[in-house]
């Protein structure tokens, strides 16, 4: 699970201080039960793309640092720039090839080069500019490349049976949107939006991974209502009861829901684009 940076908007916090601050205890851990939930899917997609060989490689919001190490020694890219505005997870773990960046990806100077592969999953979600981003980095991409960008699609919809888990998403999904900006009503415009960034063709899919008992994205989840207990208090929509009942919810058989999917967009730039 990729760690997103820049700044917050309605709460003007940031993804890292106001709520998943690196620092705190097991904060790496649970981006890595992200990380064994969507993984697989995502350098699957990135290998069907043709990421490979003599490819560069930019990761923005790259968290722990999964993602790029799978594409230097499953895909054997040629390097991976790795992006994120704290990257004491990605130092933890050092490979041949993978470079860090510690930079702010909304900053006006941010500017790393051309990649044939520019990727991002759940970064642009937290961030409330998200649409003068996707251009931004639709620029990151040199002719003959693709921009692939993922982030969370909420299944908790009014007309979604009421669970445990339910009511205690939907607080979660206002309390970020409060607190950081987080907001991911708008993701699936992704394929809309990477055609407006000069990007063709574009294409799309979504995976939904099992709300198992001990599973990595159910051990995520809890994780991530707890870092996010107090935003989600503040609601109004769920109290302490609430959320160690859904907690509990998540562990047993009992559970019926649907995680929150992980939609993945991708947009190809031209040959003959200019550089």
């Amino acid at each position: 699970m990729n760690a997103a940076t820049g700044p917050g908007a309605q709460g003007g916090g940031r993804y890292g201080e106001a709520v998943f601050r690196p620092g705190q205890a097991g904060e790496g851990e649970r981006i890595d039960f992200g990380a064994l939930a969507y993984d697989d899917l995502t350098v699957a997609r990135l290998r069907a793309l043709g990421v490979g060989p003599g490819w560069r490689c930019l990761d923005v919001g790259a968290g722990t640092g999964t993602v790029s190490r799978r594409l230097l020694e499953e895909a054997e890219v040629t390097s991976v720039l790795a992006v994120d505005r704290d990257v004491r997870f990605l130092a933890e773990r050092p490979v041949p090839g993978l470079d860090l960046l510690e930079a702010d990806v909304t900053a006006d100077d941010f500017a790393p080069g051309r990649f044939r592969l520019v990727h991002a999953r759940f970064v642009l979600m937290h961030l409330p500019e998200h649409r003068r981003l996707v251009t931004k980095l639709a620029e990151l991409v040199e002719p003959g490349g693709v921009l692939v960008l993922g982030d969370a699609v909420d299944l908790t919809s009014d007309r979604t049976p009421g669970t445990p888990y339910t009511t205690v998403m939907r607080a979660m999904w206002q309390g970020l949107r409060d607190t950081i900006g987080t907001d991911v009503s708008w993701v699936p415009d992704y394929p809309h939006l990477l055609r407006e960034a000069g990007l063709e063709p574009v294409a799309a899919e979504i995976h939904v991974p099992p709300l198992l008992p001990g599973s990595p994205i159910s051990r995520f989840w809890a994780d991530t209502w707890q870092r996010s207990r107090a935003a989600m208090l503040a609601t109004g929509l769920v109290d302490d009861a609430a959320v160690d009942e859904a907690v509990r919810y998540l562990d047993s058989d009992a559970c019926a829901a649907l995680s929150a999917g992980l939609l993945t967009a991708w947009g190809w730039k031209g040959e003959n684009a200019s550089r």
